[in-house]
């Protein structure tokens, strides 16, 4: 049991020994590298940002203006049914008032 406890413990300070040596061989950017990365990736993300606004705001132009359109083509037809509906109320009205004659 003994023996366990002083193989993990061996085995953590040869973990920590490799994880040192390995943050050694890191090449660390500088602070200028650091802040033009930044900057970089700040101005992509707001263009990007931009370019979908302007996408979705076009869009929604687009939409609103069809679904305006398709309303009155629409409306147009459900005149022109009511308007032919009627019509043909009015006809046959006539025809079963001249009938009952």
């Amino acid at each position: 049991m003994a023996k366990e406890v002083n193989n993990k413990k061996e085995n953590n300070r040869h973990f920590l020994k490799d994880f040192k040596a390995e943050l050694r061989k890191v090449i660390w950017p500088t602070p200028k590298q650091v802040a033009n990365n930044t900057t970089a990736v700040i101005t992509i993300v707001l263009i990007t940002a931009i370019i979908v606004f302007v996408l979705d705001v076009a869009f929604e132009k687009l939409n609103t203006h069809g679904i305006d359109r398709l309303k009155t083509i629409v409306s147009k037809e459900d005149n022109s049914i009511s308007n032919t509906v009627n019509g043909n109320t009015i006809e046959n009205n006539q025809v079963n008032s001249n009938t009952v004659q």
